[in-house]
């Protein structure tokens, strides 16, 4: 707590994950791999994990009337599901293969972005299939990593749902999401007094970032923004996957 990089580093992810839950969810994605830039990225997934479910409570809040109750249905199950696929393989995964993934999982997310900006899609309906699928992918690396928003967004951003019914949704699919990991999480690496306090700190941070986020995301474009978001995650990964390479 007296390392001026440990508060400068998870201060940001902290932000960030407040960010996501005030209705920026690709920003979350930034998290992890900017603290994993600092620590090992076990620890740094364990870390934030109280900090993701403060800043549920406030985005509960703000999302309390715009959600998709269908999708929530049909995700929720299917995200505990890959939580419990994750737990049962997380002893098995090494720090650097974490590393990996998460770094190619974030290239790939944002090159399969760039690839369909100019797609023009008809809007789908709720689907039990393809939910249960996608679900479960977004539980299963929402829990390596708290990387599920690019699984989750390919299954619901085709619905084409308003803004804030697509924030609601993610918000409090999240929040039953990251209430569902916080057993396995203390199973695998319980919290100490060091962690714990960590954490602390970082509140103020994550309910500022909750609050920021909600704003934008009521008032700016969203297109100019995610480019910048996705610009930034590439950077990171990249750097994430070069540690794993030259290491």
């Amino acid at each position: 707590m007296n390392d001026l990089h440990y508060l400068m580093w998870a201060g940001l992810a902290a932000s960030l994950v407040g960010m996501s839950k005030g209705g920026l969810p690709t920003v979350g994605m930034l998290s992890v791999p900017i603290l994993s830039l600092y620590m090992s990225p076990i620890k740094a997934v364990v870390m934030l994990l109280p900090i993701y479910i403060i800043s549920d409570t406030v985005g509960l809040w703000l999302y309390r009337k715009a959600f998709s109750a269908i999708n929530l249905k049909i995700l929720v199950p299917a995200g505990i599901l890959g939580i419990w696929v994750g737990w049962l393989t997380a002893t098995m995964v090494s720090d650097a293969a974490v590393k990996a993934m998460i770094g190619v999982m974030g290239v790939g997310f944002v090159l399969n972005a760039w690839r369909q900006r100019k797609t023009v899609q008809i809007a789908q309906s709720a689907r039990w299939g393809r939910g249960i699928f996608w679900g479960g992918v977004s539980g299963f690396a929402s829990f390596i990593s708290h990387a599920g928003g690019p699984p989750f967004q390919v299954y619901l951003l085709p619905q084409k749902l308003p803004k804030l019914v697509f924030a609601g949704t993610s918000t409090l699919f999240f929040a039953a999401i990251n209430l569902a990991k916080l057993a396995p999480y203390h199973q695998l690496q319980p919290y100490g007094a060091e962690e714990m306090m960590g954490a602390l700190v970082l509140i103020p941070f994550a309910l500022l970032g909750t609050v920021v986020g909600a704003y934008l995301t009521r008032k700016i474009a969203d297109d100019w923004f995610f480019k910048w978001v996705q610009v930034g995650l590439l950077l990171v990964s990249l750097k994430l996957i070069l540690d794993v390479v030259s290491a």
